[in-house]
């Protein structure tokens, strides 16, 4: 399967809202935001997202819209984030999409969450480099309560051999 990232089109939104609302997914990700079931939360949550500095990629699949992959917030603390439509988890599309995205923003460090238990998101966070550096209590609008989230670091190859060295 050839996984490809482009910037996201006004035809993306439809099949992003769809996969954002997937329950099982939702539930996997936890911390989505607790609206985007509403049609005007979701048009104006991308619309905010998309009238920024972020750097916002749709996920293709063998040319179809498998999710989206973005990097926010500000220099020295950006983070990744990732959200792949569920009939291609397992498949190796968020670890190749979020490589792809990697190697496209090249600043370090990134940062990263994830629920504690969803450990497919941590594995793929892993396989692109990241490291546990914090736990943390999070509430996850999802599940409708406080749980536990990892937070996770990418830096830059010269940090990260200093940091070895300790």
């Amino acid at each position: 399967m050839e996984i490809a990232l482009r910037g996201v089109q006004d035809n993306d939104l439809p099949v992003f809202r769809r996969q954002m609302t997937d329950p099982e997914a939702v539930r996997m990700a936890a911390f989505a935001p607790a609206d985007l079931g509403d049609p005007g939360a979701f048009a104006a949550y991308w619309g905010r997202l998309r009238d920024t500095t972020h750097v916002l990629r749709t996920v293709l699949a063998d040319g179809t819209v498998a999710g989206n992959a973005a990097v926010y917030g500000v220099a020295g603390e950006r983070e990744v984030t990732y959200w792949i439509d569920r009939a291609y988890w397992g498949r190796g599309v968020a670890t190749a999409a979020l490589r792809a995205l990697l190697a496209e923003v090249p600043e370090r460090p990134l940062y990263a969450r994830a629920a504690a238990d969803n450990a497919a998101s941590l594995r793929v966070l892993e396989k692109c480099g990241f490291r546990e550096t914090a736990r943390a209590q999070g509430f996850a609008n999802a599940r409708g309560r406080e749980i536990e989230e990892v937070v996770l670091i990418l830096e830059n190859r010269a940090g990260r051999e200093s940091a070895d060295r300790r």
